[in-house]
């Protein structure tokens, strides 16, 4: 029996939702999409061709009329967090894209009430899925690189102001943060993923170097401490001319060296290891080469979500993981507000925190 779907949001990133449904038509009825502009459904429905695809303006009446097993949010960022919340109560699943929300009071009501009504709830940091990320992630959990020392995180983009003036909505406190929360969250999700979810204090700074026009960063510089003894440091930027320049993710341990890069860390650029006889070969076959920096992830992020919907059980990248990732923002921007270190775990921070912050 397939589960009736339902994508609220169809901006840049909604084709990449599309996509996957397709590629999982098997499981997955695509049964209504939903943006308050007609054209952007129409947009992304073109690769669908079934006019049988409900169109909604009013995503609180597709839920009462569709009443789809499965959503996707793909708003604003800022809207995650209620629409999702309303998704959860009218008894949906739930994919929701990055960030999982703006606060942390927003993830924890989200994931609360996805437990209590037994649901699945899914951040879609969907580069964990990369066949690179996934092969690292193997390599770490084997313990091949011995003890972790440190990782880092490089996201070094371009956004120009045109970008921002599409969707008024980006760089703004409300709806949105700045670079660190908008581009550059999967990546440091990533290096969270890898060097251990027990993050103890973050040192940062931020400032708004090149987008005046916008109230967030445009630069975010921060090194993490781990309770392993493991460092982690990030470096994310929108300031880079002309265009995208890369966005890498480094591992060093005491018996290996890895380092993924390409659009979306979809290329294993280094493989080092103590007894390793074929890193030419394992960079081969773990590497992709993207249309884009939104990667392949979303396909098999989906199928995780159809199995752990079928199997009663929590998605790979649940509401928990979500929250750490925006956690590790929070901190970050917290402490370069601060001017000072911020012990973790966060009991509650927002984006909402650092309104004025460079006016």
């Amino acid at each position: 029996m397939k589960l009736r779907y339902a994508l609220i949001g169809c901006g840049r990133i909604a084709p990449n939702h599309i996509a996957a449904v397709l590629n999982h038509a098997d499981r997955l009825e695509l049964a209504a999409v939903c943006d308050p502009h007609p054209e952007r459904m129409e947009a992304v429905l073109a690769p669908v061709q079934n006019p049988a695809v409900q169109r909604f303006t009013d995503y609180r009446r597709m839920l009462q009329t569709v009443r789809p097993d499965l959503c996707a949010v793909a708003t604003e960022s800022g809207l995650h967090a209620a629409i999702g919340l309303d998704c959860l109560q009218a008894g949906c699943h739930l994919i929701v894209e990055k960030p999982i929300a703006l606060s942390l009071a927003d993830a924890d009501a989200m994931i609360a009430l996805a437990e209590q009504k037994g649901l699945v709830l899914c951040a879609c940091h969907q580069n964990r899925f990369n066949k690179s990320i996934q092969k690292i992630r193997a390599a770490v959990e084997a313990g091949a690189f011995g003890t972790l020392l440190h990782g880092a995180a490089h996201i070094r983009w371009a956004r120009n102001e045109a970008y921002y003036r599409q969707a008024p909505w980006r760089g703004t406190w409300a709806q949105d943060g700045g670079a660190l929360m908008n581009q550059c969250i999967h990546n440091i999700d990533l290096l969270r993923w890898m060097l251990g979810d027990d993050l103890t204090q973050v040192m940062a700074y931020t400032d708004r170097l090149a987008h005046p026009y916008i109230q967030a960063e445009d630069l975010g510089l921060a090194v993490l401490k781990f309770g392993n003894g493991a460092y982690g440091l990030v470096e994310g930027t929108t300031n880079v001319f002309p265009n995208n320049l890369e966005e890498t993710l480094y591992l060093f341990g005491t018996a290996g060296t890895v380092k993924a890069g390409g659009r979306s860390v979809n290329r294993i650029e280094e493989w080092r290891f103590a007894g390793e006889t074929d890193p030419d070969g394992v960079k081969a076959a773990f590497s992709e080469d993207p249309p884009n920096v939104y990667g392949f992830g979303h396909t098999p992020l989906y199928a995780d979500v159809i199995d752990a919907i079928g199997n009663h059980r929590p998605a790979a990248v649940d509401g928990r993981a979500g929250r750490r990732a925006l956690e590790t923002v929070l901190a970050i921007y917290r402490s370069a507000a601060l001017n000072a270190p911020v012990d973790l775990p966060l009991t509650d921070a927002s984006t909402l925190e650092f309104e004025g912050r460079f006016a």
